[in-house]
């Protein structure tokens, strides 16, 4: 892919965001993918892994504006491609004509019961017009989040910079341990890697995301969560598993060995997770 169309198509959707960029984090793969923008993170000489989706964390709400974000969204060329049948389906945002196939998802926290008082899951919402799917632990990446500068010099089309929110390294990877056991077998590979890239991009820093996870990740987090999470290195890549061996295989051309995966994730989160 063609990394300069890719951040242009990623810019389209930040423009849409810009009232309110101090409220919403890119969460997912985009957020991996800017972790290397910030001042904390040491060069890796392998591109991020490929993602066509933007995966956007909202609060259960947004502050008014002249325009909600629905319609900046069509406004600015994307276009709603609604999943399934229900009243409010979950919904992509598309950018029409992008050769990438990029759109953009919104996800918020699912807090309290599962069903309504109509028995129905409770899956979405609307926020600002746009619809958000409800999802588990996804407060954990809306808090304390860190940010990013965005601008001509770091490859996106603003003159003037766009500072945006990005999950917090330590909130990442505490919810790819916590959603671990949910995600099939394919996105709990590509988890695993996220998690091993993550680390290497932040390996000279990792005493400061312990900091980070003791100060401001951990003491929003439910006991029982903390105790899953700081078990992780152990629980998780104590050893080679079908999951590793299959990150280790989408790593591609880098080649590493699952045991070097296993390693450099039962390490990293050793020096994280557990005090």
């Amino acid at each position: 892919m063609n990394g300069r169309q890719e951040n242009e198509e990623f810019a389209r959707l930040i423009v849409c965001l810009e009232p309110w960029l101090a409220n919403v984090v890119i969460i997912g793969g985009w957020a991996h993918r800017l972790y290397r923008l910030h001042p904390s993170a040491q060069h890796i000489p392998y591109l991020p892994l490929i993602t066509l989706d933007t995966d956007v964390a909202v609060p259960s709400r947004l502050p008014a504006t002249g325009q909600d974000l629905r319609e900046r969204l069509i406004s600015n060329g994307f276009e709603e491609e609604r999943l399934g049948e229900d009243k409010l389906p979950v919904t992509h945002y598309r950018l029409r004509g992008a050769e990438t196939g990029f759109y953009a998802e919104f996800l918020g926290p699912l807090l309290g019961a599962e069903h309504g008082r109509d028995r129905r899951p409770r899956v979405t919402r609307r926020v600002a017009g746009i619809v958000s799917q409800q999802l588990r632990h996804l407060e954990i990446l809306l808090d304390t989040p860190w940010t990013v500068d965005l601008n001509r010099s770091n490859g996106f089309p603003f003159a003037d910079p766009k500072r945006v929110n990005i999950a917090n390294p330590a909130g990442f990877l505490a919810h790819k341990v916590l959603i671990h056991s949910k995600r099939p077998r394919d996105k709990a590979a590509k988890d695993i890697l996220y998690i091993h890239d993550t680390l290497e991009i932040f390996g000279a820093r990792l005493g400061d995301l312990s900091r980070e996870w003791n100060t401001q990740v951990k003491p929003r987090i439910h006991p029982r969560s903390v105790r899953k999470i700081e078990r992780a290195a152990t629980s998780l890549f104590d050893g080679v598993s079908d999951e590793i061996r299959e990150a280790a295989r989408m790593a591609g051309a880098r080649n590493p060995s699952p045991e070097a995966v296993r390693e450099r994730c039962h390490f990293g989160l050793r020096q994280i997770f557990v005090s």
